[in-house]
């Protein structure tokens, strides 16, 4: 009964217990963060190799209380949307995979030479959800899948990510890294995926959570 109830949690129906332990672990690690010498948790391209850590601290990193602030909020929507999902243990996997790979794709902008936040990583959380609706779900909740895909996609693209490092975009206080949003995109993307692939022997992303909506 125990393994049987631990399977049911991975493909999803339960309480998703993970995926908000994820959200309080985003939340606190950047409020404790805030309190703690910024130079040794933040993206350094120089230093990650030597300092793996660093790409599990970045996302802790806050350069302003309006930046913290904003993320913080940002965190309790992206636990709204795993409650009102139901997503499981296994989508929250693939966000704690795309955790580190987030902050792993911006050695492909090594102009940015600092790096500090939960925007990649909160844009990972959306892609995973994002995934998790349309590969496993039908009718409606499939439908608000593809409406957060493709509301990611437009953000990215406005936001365009190959015009440099950092922007100074209205009513921040701070430079905004739009690289980082896509590469957190991609790499809840990737999470999702090589998740599907060790969970293939039971079918698409996640067959036995599928529900209908009409």
């Amino acid at each position: 009964m125990r393994q049987a109830g631990a399977a049911a949690a991975w493909a999803g129906g339960d309480a998703p217990r993970a995926w908000l332990g994820l959200c309080i672990a985003l939340a606190a690690g950047s409020v404790i963060a805030w309190w703690l010498p910024a130079a040794a948790l933040d993206w350094q391209p120089g230093a990650a190799l030597a300092q793996p850590w660093r790409l599990l601290t970045a996302a802790w990193v806050h350069w302003s209380p309006l930046h913290l602030g904003a993320n913080l909020a940002a965190t309790v929507a992206v636990a709204a949307l795993g409650c009102a999902a139901r997503l499981p243990a296994a989508a929250a996997g693939a966000w704690l995979l795309a955790w580190p790979l987030a902050h792993a794709g911006l050695w492909a902008q090594p102009a940015l030479a600092r790096y500090g936040g939960a925007s990649g990583v909160l844009h990972a959380a959306v892609a995973v959800a994002a995934c998790w609706l349309v590969a496993t779900r039908r009718g409606r909740t499939q439908w608000v899948g593809w409406a957060i895909a493709a509301g990611l996609i437009a953000k990215l693209l406005l936001e365009q990510p190959w015009r440099g490092p950092l922007v100074q975009a209205a009513g921040w206080d701070i430079a905004v890294a739009p690289w980082a949003h896509a590469s957190g995109a991609l790499a809840g993307v990737t999470g999702a995926l090589v998740v599907a692939g060790l969970r293939r022997p039971t079918g698409r992303l996640g067959r036995h959570g599928q529900s209908s909506d009409g």
